[in-house]
């Protein structure tokens, strides 16, 4: 295999990532930089690994083939989070390697589980490094979603590519202009994120960190008690507003931009996505109220934005909702599942799985009826081929064989069943917390054995990529072709 174009794609990303080691640095110009020697070491590291490797490469442009596509996909998502962890690692927190390479992965596939403590009396250059490494993990899961994924086949992902090719010559006349489209609503939607959390009662520092880690669906937070810090219900709508937005796929808001608007409104995905986190939030409201004297209103808005934050794979937390009974502890373990949109920066399984899921189910009741019938797929208008479903049906096996193996692996490292299950769970949908009290909302990973966090690190890699990634590069014929 030509390795040249991804090493060359790979010194790219490096340099990029070597500038935006130093926001923390130019942003706190007078503020908190106590590790800024830390962030300068690793930035020139980053740059002069990044800019060998373009020399290396040479300045001729290739063009990709799929083989070298699934060996860059899977390669940047590593190599990434390598370099991100540098400033973690040489900064005066004296973190281990696994601690540091476990924040970087976590912020970086904007998974949000951490094993830090004290956030509140944490540096600010580090808890703006952590949520700038989640914001620039959640626009390279954006750009990967819409267009690497939908290329490869990946896990049902082709249902999409006729979309990208519409937007791309209707939409938007050419490829550049796609992607500045996508940058620039990233970008607004952060400014807008931003600007709703000052003038809410945020200060500066901590609108703009939460920002960040909302619009990316990160989860990332400035204090130890997430979200929880701020006792404001309007905090807490525009914060579920924001993470929804970032859950919702992109492409429909370029052609929204462009003048489409009813995409949008009609998207299958986008209204059985909202009615599930209005739906789930009532119901765990009713519980509530009729367990415990509680205000119907912030209790619906508690829920609310709890929900949303699981659903979306944020991870914020207002409260340990652990605590609100068994009924809401079973909700909040089965809808770590579920995810938010193909095209977005949530995780999980995406709720279009669960839709096509639906649809066979319908036509294998109605099949058992009329065996002699024929019956035509559509989703958002148009029909679903047989490889669609395959790959679809391919990625949730995958998935539930690699939860249990992650499982059974935590488990005999010594976790009790909450703590595996839950964590290989989060680890694998890129949620965040788990459940119980070790990694519960309240809790975080810092107390799991060693070997429990790099199981965990390649679970988070495993979910960001959508499984079938990493397995084709593990099969003979990959490297065969």
């Amino acid at each position: 295999m030509n390795i040249i174009p991804i090493v060359q794609i790979l010194g790219f990303l490096l340099i990029l990532l070597s500038f935006l080691m130093t926001l923390p640095v130019n942003l706190l110009v007078f503020g908190d930089t106590p590790d800024w020697l830390a962030f300068v070491k690793s930035s020139v590291v980053c740059f002069s690994i990044g800019a060998a490797a373009l020399a290396l490469a040479g300045r001729q442009k290739h063009a990709l083939r799929q083989q070298q596509m699934f060996m860059l996909t899977v390669s940047a998502w590593v190599v990434i989070p390598l370099f991100s962890s540098l400033p973690l690692l040489l900064s005066d927190m004296k973190l281990s390697m696994t601690d540091a390479f476990f924040e970087s992965i976590s912020g970086v596939t904007t998974t949000g589980s951490t094993v830090l403590t004290g956030l509140d009396h944490l540096p600010d250059d580090i808890l703006l490094w952590r949520s700038i490494m989640q914001w620039m993990g959640g626009i390279g899961i954006i750009g990967m979603a819409v267009a690497i994924l939908p290329f490869l086949r990946i896990g049902g992902m082709r249902l999409f590519a006729t979309e990208s090719s519409e937007w791309n010559e209707k939409a938007v006349p050419r490829t550049s202009h796609l992607a500045r489209s996508l940058v620039l609503i990233y970008l607004g939607l952060t400014l807008g994120c931003v600007l709703t959390y000052w003038l809410l009662g945020m200060s500066f520092f901590q609108a703009l960190n939460h920002a960040l880690t909302t619009v990316s669906t990160g989860g990332y937070s400035t204090s130890d008690s997430s979200m929880g810090q701020f006792d404001s219900p309007s905090i807490l709508l525009a914060s579920t507003v924001f993470m929804a937005m970032g859950a919702m796929p992109f492409f429909l808001f370029v052609r929204f931009i462009h003048g489409q608007r009813q995409p949008l409104i009609r998207d299958q995905q986008v209204r059985f996505f909202l009615r599930f986190l209005v739906i789930v939030a009532a119901l765990l409201t009713i519980y509530r109220v009729l367990r415990e004297p509680v205000d119907p209103f912030e209790t619906f808005v508690s829920a609310l934005f709890n929900v949303t934050s699981v659903v979306t794979t944020t991870g914020y937390a207002s409260t340990d909702y652990s605590l609100w009974g068994p009924f809401a502890v079973v909700v909040f373990l089965f809808i770590t599942f579920v995810g938010g949109c193909s095209g977005s920066t949530s995780g999980g399984m995406k709720i279009f799985r669960f839709q096509l899921s639906m649809l066979l189910l319908r036509e294998q009741v109605r099949r058992l009826l009329h065996p002699r019938a024929v019956f035509a797929r559509n989703y958002n208008g148009r029909v679903i081929g047989d490889d669609i479903v395959a790959s679809s049906v391919a990625f949730s096996f995958i998935f539930l064989a690699t939860l249990a193996l992650v499982t059974a692996i935590l488990g005999a490292l010594g976790l009790d069943l909450v703590t595996s299950l839950s964590g290989a769970a989060t680890a694998l949908t890129n949620v965040g917390p788990g459940l119980g009290d070790t990694i519960g909302p309240a809790g975080n990973f810092q107390t799991l054995p060693d070997a429990a966090k790099w199981v965990l690190m390649g679970a988070m890699i495993l979910g960001r990529l959508e499984l079938l990634s990493v397995f084709v590069m593990l099969s003979p014929d990959f490297w065969r072709s």
